[in-house]
């Protein structure tokens, strides 16, 4: 079989378009690179350090990477999209625009007998509760409803100045290895092996790469980050690695 990409936390935008930019055009360098072999292509959230989806007003920019998924779908390769905490305001502009089917929670796939639950990460497992509490604001169909009220000029920028300057907000976390036993997501991920088996638990959210074992022929995954990790996950059908992108 061909390979299965997955990639996650771009966060492009952040700090600035223009500090995010050089990253953009690496990520675009991947997706050129990984389109020769791949059978398909898994964004686990935080493409964008923010993203709302006004009715008829998307945030302006990402037009390199945007253009490119767009090309790499009508090629014929799927691509999966897990929004993440800062794109977590996704509706269907990915599906309408591009034929990328997104999705707000985990999912189940199963490639070559082997079986992956997927995700960005974000309110899983034991901790994080004020981020857990913001969520339900956020994804609130009334808090919505009203931020769709505010001009967007003013609401996306100010979304985007909370994005980067308040990390309850954001969810982030320091990029420290915490053990397994203070991992959240390895917590979540051994608890779910409780109920129902899976080869691979892939996440985003963490910044972190590494692959923990959580149980018989059972590995936690976290990706890492396009901002200073330039990691990326891949399976060739047999096993899953994490590997890097030097260009």
């Amino acid at each position: 079989m061909k390979k299965i990409y997955f990639a996650s936390d771009q966060h492009f935008g952040a700090p600035t378009p223009e500090l995010s930019l050089p990253r953009e055009k690496k990520f675009v360098a991947w997706l050129d690179e990984v389109k020769e072999d791949a059978e398909a292509i898994f964004l686990l959230g935080d493409l964008f350090d923010f993203w709302f989806e006004y009715k008829t007003v998307v945030p302006k920019g990402f037009v390199r990477v945007l253009g490119k998924l767009a090309e790499i779908r009508d090629s014929g390769i799927p691509i999966y999209f897990f929004v993440g905490n800062h794109d977590l305001w996704m509706h269907d502009y990915f599906e309408t625009e591009l034929n990328i089917p997104v999705y707000h929670d985990n999912a189940a796939f199963t490639f070559n007998g082997k079986t992956f639950l997927i995700g960005h990460g974000d309110g899983k497992g034991p901790g994080d509760k004020g981020y857990k509490r913001m969520k339900k604001v956020f994804t609130n169909p009334f808090s919505k409803w009203l931020f769709r009220w505010l001009h967007p000029d003013v609401g996306v920028s100010l979304a985007q100045y909370l994005s980067v300057k308040n990390k309850l907000i954001s969810g982030a976390e320091d990029v420290k290895f915490l053990g397994e036993e203070n991992e959240w997501l390895v917590l979540y991920a051994k608890r779910k092996l409780e109920t129902k088996h899976y080869n691979y638990f892939i996440f985003g959210h963490r910044h972190l790469p590494m692959i923990i074992p959580v149980g018989e022929n059972s590995e936690y995954v976290n990706l890492g980050d396009w901002i200073g990790y330039f990691t990326y996950g891949v399976f060739d059908g047999e096993t899953f690695e994490i590997q890097k992108f030097e260009q």
